[in-house]
């Protein structure tokens, strides 16, 4: 197997368990969580198109190396939105607030949480007993990939 296919499958995987995650344990994502995934599938894509176009190997594999490193970025994003040492921009990852006294139908419908409904700053863990989360795995792991795949594409020799 070439290295850019291994990097296609291992950054593919990310998000696939990612989504498993949410079958098997019940883990409800937030949008920042959703927002890591994209990345990794521009990767695995990048990463295809490096197997399979051989003079432009090394370049892609580089850019499929910074799209993992994205999702490490918005990893680390979500991790300071977890510890509460900022808060999350998005919409979507604020705690669903229910409209004061007196307000309409109209204003507690307005007042619902857009989909998902988990906000981004209660942290999910998938070991007990670890306090590391998920996006705090993500974070490792991308700059795990994303350096990996940019070794290989500028080191000197030829990639297989």
């Amino acid at each position: 197997m070439s290295l850019a296919l291994l990097v296609a499958v291992l950054a593919a995987a990310a998000p696939l368990l990612a989504r498993g995650s949410e079958d098997w344990f019940g883990l409800a994502p937030c949008e920042l969580c959703l927002w890591q995934r994209w990345p990794y599938w521009v990767a695995a894509g990048l990463a295809v198109l490096a197997a399979a176009i051989a003079p432009a190997r090394r370049p892609l594999l580089a850019l499929a190396g910074i799209a993992v490193l994205v999702s490490g970025a918005i990893g680390a994003f979500h991790v300071g939105v977890e510890q509460h040492w900022w808060p999350s921009p998005l919409p979507g990852c604020q705690a669903p607030r229910i409209a004061g006294p007196g307000a309409s139908l109209d204003d507690l419908m307005a007042s619902l949480a857009p989909s998902p409904t988990k906000p981004c700053d209660a942290p999910n863990y998938l070991i007990p007993g670890l306090p590391v989360s998920i996006p705090a795995f993500n974070l490792l792991y991308a700059l795990g990939l994303g350096g990996l795949a940019l070794t290989w594409a500028l080191r000197r020799r030829d990639l297989p």
